[in-house]
């Protein structure tokens, strides 16, 4: 087996976990079975990870990641702030469209979280990611498009993740495609009312 920097390796075990995960539920999911999808001894794994608890962080942190990036780029500077709020809300819809398991999965992990003692912590953690993500983009915007915000910027970010949250729950519950760009319209509507270019 080829030798990897600790940082790739972790990269490995946390993408085979959020597989294993998404395809067993996460009671279900072991060290050993995470260990076999990434096609390495459980040596590794614990080589790589103190704890489940440091390794469902890393699983949150990861598919966070993998739509916040989309995002990103997708909030380049249009020819409108709505057409480009539009195409923020695009990308992660696309993203939910494409990989409905990994979100499901975070209420799972959310949900596990809390019920499972000593870990309730990565429930906080797993919103309050949420919340930093949006504050983020709040300032990309912001900074890229000369935004003056009619709420604070904190507020609007919890608002931005509790409201794509529950939407995002809602589409994994009624899978509605029809709907979804009527919703999108009215979202991105009342997002651009709670910021103006200066």
């Amino acid at each position: 087996m080829a030798r990897l920097p600790s940082a790739e390796r972790r990269r490995q075990l946390t993408e085979a976990a959020i597989r294993a995960m998404a395809r067993d539920g996460v009671p279900r999911t072991t060290t050993r079975s995470i260990a076999a999808e990434a096609g390495v001894s459980l040596s590794v794994f614990h080589y790589c990870f103190d704890s489940k608890q440091e390794l469902i962080e890393s699983v949150i942190t990861t598919i966070t990641g993998h739509y916040v990036t989309l995002v990103k780029e997708a909030l380049r500077p249009r020819a409108t702030l709505e057409e480009t709020v539009r195409a923020g809300f695009e990308a992660y819809w696309d993203h939910v469209r494409a990989h409905p398991d990994e979100h499901m999965l975070t209420y799972e992990l959310a949900q596990y979280a809390l019920r499972q003692p000593g870990f309730e912590h990565l429930a906080r953690r797993q919103y309050e990611l949420y919340a930093e993500t949006y504050a983020d983009l709040i300032d990309q915007l912001g900074q890229s498009m000369g935004l003056r915000l009619r709420v604070p910027a904190p507020v609007l970010a919890r608002y931005l993740a509790a409201m794509t949250d529950g939407l995002t729950l809602n589409y994994l519950v009624l899978g509605d495609e029809a709907a979804w760009n009527d919703i999108l319209d009215t979202v991105t509507s009342h997002v651009t009312g709670l910021v103006s270019e200066t």
